[in-house]
């Protein structure tokens, strides 16, 4: 059982708007300020997660349930707009549903590349190679390339600030897998590579568009090594402290390897870490050895795919985890 003194004393520290550790963004909303502090004061305790496709927002939140008999304390979804509609308003109305029934948005971006129109296709634009001469000139202030991204970050920041609108904090974790080699923005180190796009990103939508209730998770995978899609360290597409509130990384292939953790731990120098997404849950002797991600995310299908019910319904009942009944606070 999770003690119940622990969620009350998170409670008084909510009301107090006392926190241990601000936003990386000085005008964070209350909200996001809340939940961040909460994150921050989980003592080891885990938040369990769920996503969904945007398609059907619900559909493996709920199965996940089903086979726990617990709800998800995180909801997530994703912007990827693969269809005629921008999934805009699907995704606001269930989030706001969600944020009602007390669940924890994380929202996540499959964007296409700049110089595709919407809808985006997955191979032809999401996973299609993009050239060293085009990250250039999307990196270069007043570019062709470099408008088409505005225009795309200025259409997400719609959906967005209608979640902001409605009080509504997000774990924000654009453009994940950037040390990975299979999305257009992936396998680009260095001062102009994705730590330059992430902070384009970061102040476009901070002082362009003032969104102010994101929590800025920087979301890489776990390094790997062929058989399996290449990953490199983390370090080198970090993008600095100044504009990261959670480090996160994926896992799949149960390579929840002590080396990667530790090395993420460091690179985090204090602030909160995360699973971003898994494929198989990490059994609780992994959660044990490895006691600071403060969420998990199940992806979508693996929830049945590539666990037994067995693994799910211990996880969610594991002393640590933290499920959506068990949050004292509605933000």
């Amino acid at each position: 059982m999770i003690n119940p003194y622990y969620f009350l004393m998170t409670a008084i520290l909510f009301t107090t708007y006392s926190y241990a550790q601000q936003p990386v963004n000085k005008d964070a909303s209350i909200e996001a300020q809340k939940l961040l502090s909460f994150i921050y004061n989980l003592d080891q305790n885990i938040l369990s997660g769920q996503h969904s496709y945007n398609e059907e927002p619900d559909h493996f939140y709920n199965i996940a349930e089903n086979i726990s008999g617990k709800y998800p304390a995180v909801w997530g979804t994703d912007l990827y707009w693969n269809r005629e509609n921008n999934p805009g308003e699907r995704i606001v109305r269930e989030a706001k549903k969600k944020h009602k029934e007390g669940a924890i948005i994380t929202l996540m971006w499959h964007v296409g590349r700049p110089i595709d129109e919407a809808p985006y296709g997955w191979s032809s634009s999401v996973q299609n190679d993009f050239s060293q001469e085009q990250w250039k000139a999307l990196i270069t202030d007043g570019t062709a390339i470099n408008k088409r991204w505005k225009a795309q970050v200025d259409t997400i920041a719609k959906t967005l600030n209608k979640l902001q609108k409605a009080n509504i904090p997000v774990l924000w974790r654009p453009y994940h897998e950037m040390n990975g080699v299979w999305f257009w923005w992936g396998n680009q180190p260095g001062k102009n590579g994705y730590q330059k796009l992430w902070k384009m990103l970061y102040h476009r939508l901070t002082t362009v568009h003032k969104i102010n209730n994101l929590i800025w998770v920087w979301n890489a995978n776990g390094p790997r090594d062929i058989p399996y899609d290449e990953a490199y360290a983390y370090k080198d597409f970090y993008p600095g402290k100044e504009f990261v509130d959670i480090l996160a990384t994926d896992v799949y292939h149960y390579d929840y390897e002590q080396k990667d953790y530790e090395s993420l731990l460091k690179l985090a120098d204090g602030k909160p870490i995360a699973l971003g997404e898994v494929g198989q849950l990490p059994k609780t002797n992994i959660l044990e050895r490895q006691p600071k991600w403060s969420w998990f995310m199940v992806w979508s299908d693996w929830i049945e795919t590539a666990n037994t019910n067995e693994r799910v319904q211990n996880v969610f009942d594991f002393h640590k985890t933290i499920n959506r009944n068990e949050i004292s606070l509605k933000f």
